[in-house]
């Protein structure tokens, strides 16, 4: 189950972004003119945790709006599973962490306020094993936990007080696109202050400490992070164009002595293979690179010369690929075996339910997870499945019921909002198709577009009901978020 959306441009990002925070960057700026610094928690004389949460917030609906985010259940559960078994060992955690995962070939992995961690899809297929993808994780935590951009715009906001909005603008572009980032950042300074959003050496030095404690203690090989530093290095040390990630997080060979040297201090696990880390490499293989036909070819020729970690992820590539390509019936015979022997897995369900609609076996999709749903009633992947294959089985109540008491524990999350619109839309359901759209546009930051919603869904109520009075209600919440940074 899977969503694809088109991303816009740099520019558009930096435009969007910048508008965002212009009004908030004025405000804070007179506000805090006359002000002696706070004593306390590093940085919080320029970004309050409670601002930071809310930037945080902001960017977030931005990069869902303008970023190739991989709106997919299973991918999504990995990437939050695997991040949050290191979160609970981190020390000061302020929030609760988000992790996702963009649909992007280039290397790269970016934290930013409020505890949001992105991924690039190429850096996980690049991994060779769970324990490197935790150490960019870990690393990447370490940022958000020891603060190191509210403690960079601090520095920052010493010397280009005025420069706030062109400094969070530039900072998500610049996480994301590091080249077109540092453009918006270099037009927004002053001459002589233009500073990048690369770390300092200090802030890394500390990540870098920080991330190795916190991947040990978390169960991971600590080998883990100096194996995948030293083979990005080596593999971009004779291009012209080095990986988004060292343009971000300088890498010199100290750096990697460093993490070695940190590592073979501390005892080496001989982990087995991560089958869940091996699936979502295969799983993002065989829908995000190449062509289907292809990669039939390559995972067949794995297979065959045996040239994988565990046998059944390259058979699930296999089948994902054969979906891919429209061969149902072939992609069913070859997942069969997997499912009938792991049938809790959720990367071999999620596939098999899909692959149950296009065979025209919908009852036995909803039968296959109905019996899932049953002890795993809040689970993303499950709930989500479920609930799509009960639209299309044109049992809308049903679909219904389920995501709108998902939707109450999980109230952010888009996939959610926007597979509820479509069964409503279904349904010819105009005035919840309204009100469920708006909070599609909400989660992508377009508030006017929401509030037009509400509006709309508003002339499909009787005057004055309870309906009626709720949504007018939440155009106010609405304008009260529009507003909010403008007030910081």
């Amino acid at each position: 189950m899977i969503i694809k959306r088109k991303a816009l441009s740099a520019a558009i990002i930096a435009s969007f972004t910048l508008s965002l925070f212009t009004s908030a960057a004025a405000v804070s700026a007179q506000d805090n003119k006359n002000k002696l610094p706070e004593i306390g928690t590093s940085a919080v004389s320029t970004l309050s945790l409670d601002k930071e949460k809310i930037y945080g917030d902001a960017m977030m609906r931005s990069i869902r709006a303008s970023q190739p985010i991989i709106q997919d259940p299973v991918l999504t559960e990995y990437i939050n599973h695997l991040g949050n078994s290191l979160v609970i060992n981190a020390n000061d955690v302020h929030y609760q962490f988000e992790f996702f995962i963009l649909n992007n070939p280039e290397l790269n992995a970016f934290a930013f306020f409020g505890g949001h961690i992105g991924t690039h899809s190429g850096l996980i297929t690049m991994a060779d094993n769970e324990s490197e993808l935790a150490s960019v994780l870990a690393h990447e935590i370490s940022h958000v936990t020891q603060r190191h951009l509210a403690r960079k715009m601090e520095a920052q906001s010493r010397s280009a007080p005025l420069s706030a909005a062109g400094m969070i603008s530039g900072i998500l572009l610049s996480l994301i696109h590091p080249e077109a980032g540092f453009a918006v950042l270099n037009t927004a300074m002053a001459a002589g202050q233009q500073a990048s959003i690369n770390y300092t050496r200090t802030n890394e030095k500390e990540a870098d400490r920080v991330g190795m404690n916190l991947l040990v203690n978390s169960g991971f090989d600590p080998n883990g992070a100096p194996d995948f530093f030293r083979k990005m290095a080596s593999r971009y040390r004779y291009s012209s164009k080095p990986p988004a990630m060292l343009l971000t997080h300088p890498m010199p060979e100290s750096r990697i002595s460093d993490a070695r040297n940190r590592a073979q201090s501390m005892p080496k696990l001989l982990l087995p293979p991560s089958l869940d880390f091996e699936l979502a490499k295969v799983r993002l293989r065989a829908r995000y690179e190449g062509n289907p036909k292809d990669n039939i070819v390559n995972f067949k020729d794995e297979i065959k010369k045996q040239k994988y970690q565990l046998l059944a992820a390259a058979q699930y590539g296999l089948a994902m690929s054969y979906f891919e390509n429209k061969q149902f019936m072939e992609a069913y015979k070859t997942l069969s075996p997997l499912l009938d022997k792991n049938p809790r897995n959720l990367f071999y369900v999620d596939l098999m339910s899909d692959v149950y609609v296009e065979l025209d076996k919908t009852d036995n999709a909803l039968g296959m997870l109905k019996h899932i749903y049953s002890t795993m009633p809040n689970n993303q992947v499950v709930t989500l499945n479920y609930a799509n294959v009960a639209m299309k089985a044109e049992q809308y109540d049903l679909a219904t019921q389920l995501l709108q008491d998902f939707i109450i524990l999980n109230k952010d999350n888009f996939l959610a909002h926007d597979l509820l619109t479509q069964v409503y839309e279904k349904q010819k359901d105009m005035k919840n198709m309204h009100q469920s759209k708006a909070e599609v546009f909400a989660l992508l930051g377009i508030y006017p577009k929401a509030i037009d919603e509400l509006q709309t869904a508003i002339n499909f109520t009787k005057k004055n009901s309870i309906s009626q009075k709720r949504m007018k209600a939440r155009i106010l919440q609405f304008q009260e978020q529009e507003n909010q940074l403008k007030r910081l």
